[in-house]
């Protein structure tokens, strides 16, 4: 997958993954999936951020139309978009699939200063093309499997096929301390190869694993009104590689990208993702 850096890009974030519709228990639906929510957050810290996803593009466009002037969309089309029944919260969240729209076609072609590859279902392309300045991964898409028959998820190891869509450059991986185990061998490979990686942990420190054996931890400052904390962890991906592609340092990469998970805890649903403004006066208050 040759995906080489670049200098100068046509945007400056983009997510490849799985818009999802995510029915919750009251049988509402909204949004969701991992591309989404960073797509979001890098749009609202100022960047050209796109979107390339796969599904059915009618349905996909009604549900990000409150969002339609911040995000460049790419829709490969699908019989079906990828359904999430989601119920409680935190640990104790439980998703079943109702539908899925399947691996997304392949080549993708990327220009972007940061891609991020965010799958939520075993959706990765096998083949990318073109330049990226720096590259993410938010590896639980990978690392996921359901059964057919109630398509509940669960954390199962990462098969040779599933790797196959981790390209051999990667600067970054955030990913919950459930999902460490199942990921052993990829963040092994990837911090001997340079990869810095951030494992969080909810409201326990997040652990940040460096390329020459050092770690830290990073305290996560307690919220006082948590409201929802569905795609916390994938604002907080966006924002920790947003950051370290401008050359921050982990530790304030990390306690940005932290900030950034607390701003939307903080409200209901993707509009509560903060502005910069929003996200730096959180860093000033919890300093």
């Amino acid at each position: 997958m040759p995906i080489t850096g670049a200098a100068k890009a046509a945007f400056d974030y983009t997510a490849v993954g799985h818009v999802t519709v995510d029915v919750l228990p009251d049988g509402s639906r909204r949004a969701g999936g991992t591309a989404f929510y960073g797509a979001l957050q890098a749009a609202r810290m100022g960047r050209r951020a796109r979107i390339l996803t796969q599904g059915v593009a009618g349905e996909i466009e009604e549900l990000l139309a409150p969002f339609a002037g911040e995000l460049e969309l790419e829709i490969r089309p699908a019989s079906h978009t990828t359904t999430l029944l989601t119920a409680g919260t935190g640990l104790a969240r439980r998703q079943r699939v109702l539908a899925w729209a399947g691996p997304i076609e392949e080549p993708v072609h990327i220009d972007s200063a940061v891609l991020h590859l965010a799958p939520i279902a075993r959706e990765t392309p096998g083949r990318f093309d073109g330049h990226a300045g720096f590259v993410g991964l938010t590896p639980q898409g990978l690392v996921r499997e359901w059964t057919a028959d109630d398509g509940e998820i669960a954390l199962m190891g990462i098969s040779a096929e599933a790797l196959a869509g981790v390209p051999e450059r990667c600067e970054a991986i955030v990913l919950s301390d459930r999902e460490l185990p199942t990921c052993a061998g990829l963040l092994a490979t990837a911090v001997e190869d340079g990869a810095i990686v951030a494992v969080t942990a909810e409201a326990a420190p997040t652990r940040i694993l460096l390329p020459d054996d050092r770690g830290l931890l990073i305290e996560v400052p307690a919220i006082e009104d948590p409201v929802d904390d569905l795609g916390a962890g994938d604002v907080f991906a966006a924002a920790f590689f947003l950051t370290l592609a401008e050359g921050r340092a982990p530790s304030e990469a990390a306690a940005f990208a932290t900030a950034a998970a607390a701003v939307r805890i903080s409200g209901s649903g993707a509009g509560a993702i903060g502005t910069l403004a929003a996200i730096e006066e959180r860093l000033r208050a919890v300093a």
